[in-house]
């Protein structure tokens, strides 16, 4: 038997599985907090101690393979050109890329400007504006202005392509850390996010995971593989293989929520790129939105919020859920133990599904090309902890929701076949897609197409 530990270090909880990579099942799975208080290895640690029973010789004697999503609250400030397409399109990028965008400023940055993203205390400043070819004289300014701030955050510049060296230059001639992206806007009607999104994600590992901020002495940072959103990318790619037909998977957590869609080439109409897309070479294209203000604990009260702005809810059902969404952004680590808690935690995960699925499928009217087109989804899978934690048919429910948004403005599944990872493996598989693919594969077949059981959850 040949043994590894697959874990994902979430912003609320720590998640391990012990899996055997030569039959692909699961011999061990934990949950523990994770320890963003302190040190993330602690709780990490412990996780894997937990998960670890079923190995001879001790968890420390086989290879550990880890994502994070604990620098989940990523601050991020976008500084753009104008406000409704520049800077919106920093905004999706943000948010796409798992971020809290804390800041929106748009134009020229004056004193205000500086002094409204100084106070937002960002983590990374997106510096967006300009199509190539067009004003550069904007996103020089805002880059100078930056400079001389004196901000010790990083910045991402990915504005307009003839400007953007010069931009760096100032930034870096200033001691500011700074990377280079391509244009989000690169002409009018074209939104490239990608390589935005890569250096949001980026700064991301390499400051918040890989940094010293959630783990002093760097051994945390050495053992990460990816981010969780890439992880279970990786993993929810190879499920779609697995399953030969398009699927939509929605996995609702304490910080974020992360909707994936996998499709045929033939689904998507010729020209379009989705605003988080990742489009691979051959028939499958994939896409992935992390929506960075929706959770079910510290990201609640941006569930209500997103809801009542959507219509979803109204005034007084938001009221009703402020005493609930209070304690859970203030206990993280909250377990629902009575049937109303349970139906609270049930009632946010569907609203952040909700949100999270129409803002990843329909195309908005700023943002040209964006929008997925659903309709062939055969497989919707449910992830994350509260999801796994209830009845089937309550989590099942909560995706025939989901399915039947018909007034969400996307296109909806004509027929889909709701299932939950209630096991937990689209993030192992996708850890163990590159070293050990035959037990990713196995892993995704039998606990999620065929819906077994796994072990119990310590």
């Amino acid at each position: 038997m040949s043994v590894v530990v697959c874990a994902d270090v979430g912003s609320t909880f720590t998640k391990a599985v012990v899996v055997d990579s030569a039959a692909g099942v699961l011999l061990g799975a934990a949950a523990c907090p994770t320890t963003a208080g302190g040190d993330v290895w602690d709780g990490l640690a412990e996780a894997v101690r937990q998960a670890g029973v079923a190995v001879s010789g001790g968890v420390d004697s086989v290879p550990w393979l880890v994502c994070s999503s604990a620098g989940g609250g990523l601050r991020l400030a976008v500084v753009g050109y104008e406000p409704l397409v520049t800077a919106r399109a920093g905004v999706r990028v943000g948010l796409s890329a798992g971020a809290q965008v804390v800041s929106v400023v748009a134009g020229l940055l004056d004193a205000a400007g500086l002094a409204q993203v100084r106070e937002s205390r960002p983590d990374v400043v997106l510096l967006v504006g300009g199509t190539d070819g067009g004003d550069a004289q904007v996103l020089l300014h805002n880059a100078g202005s930056l400079a001389a701030a004196g901000l010790s955050v990083p910045v991402v510049v990915a504005g307009n392509v003839e400007a953007c060296p010069a931009a760096v230059a100032m930034l870096a001639g200033a001691g500011v850390a700074v990377t280079a992206a391509g244009n989000v806007l690169p002409r009018l009607g074209v939104l490239a996010p990608g390589s935005a999104r890569a250096a949001v994600r980026e700064v991301f590992l390499r400051s918040v995971i890989g940094g010293g901020q959630l783990s002093a002495d760097g051994r945390f940072g050495q053992v990460v593989r990816a981010a969780t959103p890439d992880a279970v990318l990786s993993g929810v790619a190879l499920l779609a293989g697995c399953a030969n037909a398009d699927l939509l998977v929605v996995d609702v957590g304490g910080a974020t929520t992360d909707v994936y869609s996998v499709v045929g080439a033939d689904s998507q109409p010729a020209g379009d790129e989705p605003v988080a897309g990742v489009p691979v070479a051959g028939w499958w294209d994939q896409s992935r939105t992390v929506e960075g203000d929706l959770g079910v604990r510290v990201g609640a009260g941006g569930v209500v919020e997103a809801a009542v702005a959507e219509r979803l809810i109204g005034p007084e059902q938001a009221a009703a859920l402020a005493g609930p969404v209070a304690a859970r952004v203030a206990d993280p680590g909250l377990v629902a133990v009575d049937e109303a808690a349970r139906a609270v935690d049930l009632r946010l995960v569907e609203l952040a599904a909700l949100v999270a699925v129409r803002r990843h499928a329909r195309a908005e009217e700023q943002l040209p090309g964006s929008g997925r087109d659903l309709r062939r989804v055969r497989w919707l899978v449910g992830s994350g902890g509260v999801l796994r934690r209830v009845a089937v048919g309550a989590a099942v429910g909560v995706l025939r929701s989901v399915a039947g948004d018909r007034v969400g403005g996307w296109l909806v599944p004509r027929e889909a076949v709701p299932v939950v990872d209630s096991a937990y493996v689209l993030a192992a598989a996708g850890l163990l897609s590159v070293e050990y693919p035959a037990a990713a594969v196995g892993l995704l077949r039998r606990y999620v197409l065929a819906g077994r059981q796994g072990p119990s959850w310590r």
